[in-house]
Parts: structure tokens; sequence; C-alpha cells
């Protein structure tokens, strides 16, 4: 079997390092499939990209085939297989959310491009940068007419996590017995989690987990604003960001693309919406997905049926995007790259 070609940017941050050595030790794509990983950062990190590819190398992982560290787009898209997109310019203090869409539109637009010209048609790619989802709409309209935009997608499953567990914690149960919460929108403040068609395994007996936390003001309240807030709550206690967790969501977002999901089970992933549960088409959005392991092709699930309360919830993380999504556009109308 031929390694299996796998770029992360931001490869000398923290997420980036938690990232590699999943990805190396077969976590992401089994312990039977060789992987060469590429490292991107930019040219004043190269010498941290250096230590963390001889940290690999001193792992002695036996999927892992190479890895080269590089500064240059077109070394690091050249034909790979999958694209971890972690790279992007950080908010700063006093920083408008105009100015950080800017920033980070140079940056995807040119990655955008770089994939278009280097990389595989069948290129999978995960954004994690923020903000991800209109990143994500960045890289693939200027990848587009080569990569197509169903092959891309951001990272909410950090925030499905975050759901996962929660819910685990109020019912009294671990989080192997939770299964089928949905991220609905944006990897933003206005994401909606949603816990209405969840269900729970408590007791022997699979419950829905309204029922099974008995708690309705909780779910509708403290739950959505503890995932809501969750990163910026462990940036405060930990004065770093979540890095650990995003990673590990980063890893199980892309197992998932490559192997699929469990029977009954979905996850949520932002990807381009396709007009369901009324969101505009092609909107980077987060829905809730199942994943066919032999196409490996994602299907946004149908026929939820949504009360006035997630309408209302899912009306507001839709306008959000639609003006990260213009002002995006705008940007790279004045961006010069």
């Amino acid at each position: 079997m031929a390694p299996l070609r796998v770029l992360v940017t931001g490869a000398a941050g923290q997420i980036g390092y938690s990232i590699v050595i999943r990805i190396a030790d077969g976590t992401v794509f089994g312990k039977d499939t060789p992987v060469h990983l590429v490292l991107l950062d930019i040219p004043q990190c190269a010498n941290v990209l250096e230590g963390v590819v001889f940290e690999l190398q001193d792992c002695a992982l036996p999927t892992l085939h190479g890895v080269e560290a590089v500064t240059e787009e077109k070394a690091a898209f050249k034909d790979i297989d999958y694209a971890f997109l972690v790279g992007a310019m950080p908010r700063r203090e006093g920083m408008e959310r105009k100015d950080l869409l800017a920033a980070n539109v140079r940056i995807f637009k040119s990655q955008g491009k770089a994939l278009a010209e280097y990389a595989k048609p069948s290129t999978k790619v995960i954004v994690v940068g923020n903000p991800a989802n209109t990143n994500a709409f960045i890289a693939a309209k200027y990848a587009a007419g080569k990569v197509p935009a169903r092959n891309f997608s951001a990272m909410t499953r950090l925030d499905h996590n975050r759901a996962l567990a929660q819910v685990a914690l109020k019912a009294g149960v671990t989080v192997g017995d939770v299964k089928n919460v949905i991220i609905w929108g944006n990897h933003s403040s206005t994401q909606f989690p949603d816990a209405r068609h969840a269900q729970v395994t408590k007791g022997g007996n699979s419950v829905d987990a309204y029922t099974a936390v008995g708690d309705d003001a909780f779910l509708q309240g403290d739950f959505i604003s503890t995932v809501q807030k969750r990163g910026g709550v462990i940036i405060e206690k930990r004065k770093l960001s979540s890095a650990m967790s995003a990673a590990k969501a980063a890893c199980d977002h892309i197992h998932d693309w490559h192997f699929g999901t469990q029977p009954g089970q979905h996850v949520s992933m932002a990807v381009p919406s396709d007009g369901s549960y009324g969101i505009p088409e092609g909107l980077i959005f987060s829905f809730p997905v199942t994943i066919d392991g032999n196409t490996k092709e994602w299907k946004i699930v149908q026929g939820l049926s949504l009360d006035d309360f997630a309408k209302q919830k899912i009306a507001v993380t839709t306008k959000e995007l639609e003006e990260e999504r213009d002002d995006a556009l705008k940007a790279c109308d004045e961006s010069s790259i």
C-alpha cells in the first residue's frame, strides 16, 4: 500500500504538535495504513518544525513511512490525500472580527489556490484554524475546478465531543453511552448544541437524552452555553488554548471521514449546505452527517424535526455565517493574493 500523504499546517503550534503523533501512530488511519507526514509552517518556525521531525523519528512508529518539514506551499500541497489546515492568524487583543477575517482570507485564499494547483482532486480537507467555517468556504472557493467543494469541511467535532461529555455528566453515564448530539451552524459562540435527537444508554435501556437527563431547563440553558463558551473557559484556566481536545477532535473527524460512521450514529461536521433545513446553499454549516466507509462520502441526516426553539437558535448562527461569508468575500476582492 502506498503511504497516505497527509499535510498538517501550523505544525509547529500546540494543536499541530498534538495532531501529528495521532496521525503517525495509526490512530487516525489505522495501524495497517502507512502515512507520509508533511509539516508546514512559516519560515520563522523552521527550527521548531525540524525538532518535531526529530521527535517523530524518535517515536520509532511502524506506520510512519516518512516525514518532512516545509515552509512553502508548493512542497506542502503536492499530491496530498488529506489536509489538516490548522495554521491561521489568531485573534489578538484589540483586533476586530473583520480584521481577523481579512488576515485569514489571505492565508486560506492562498492555500485554496495551492490545493487547486498541486493537490490531488480527491484530497479531503478539514479546516481547524478559526474562523473555521468561513476559512473553509474561502479555501474551497479558490480550489474550485480541481478539488470539489464537498471535499472541504470545518471542525465542529470538538463542540460535538463537548456536548457528548456534558450530557454524559448530567445523565450519570459514560460518554460511550451517549450518541447523536448535534452541533448546528458555526464554530463560534452562536453555534447550537442540540440534544433533542440524542440517545443515552442507561440501565441497559436506550432512552432519549431529555428523559435520561431529566432537566429540560439545563438542556435548553446551561448545556448550550457551556458548550458554546468552553474554549474561553479553558483559556482562562490554562492560560493556553484547548489544544489537546482540539487535536483529538480533528483526528476523530478525519478518522470517521476515512472509515465511516457507526450504524445508527451521526456526527457533526461543518460542510457545504445543499439547502437542507433551509440553510443557504454553499454555506459551510455544521450539520449531523453519516459517512459511508466504502465511498468515504458524507450525507446530511434528513427529516429531523425542529421545534421553534431550535429554529430560532439555527437562525442566529446562520445569520452570523452569512455575515462572515460576505465580509470574507469582500476581503478577497481587496486581497492582492
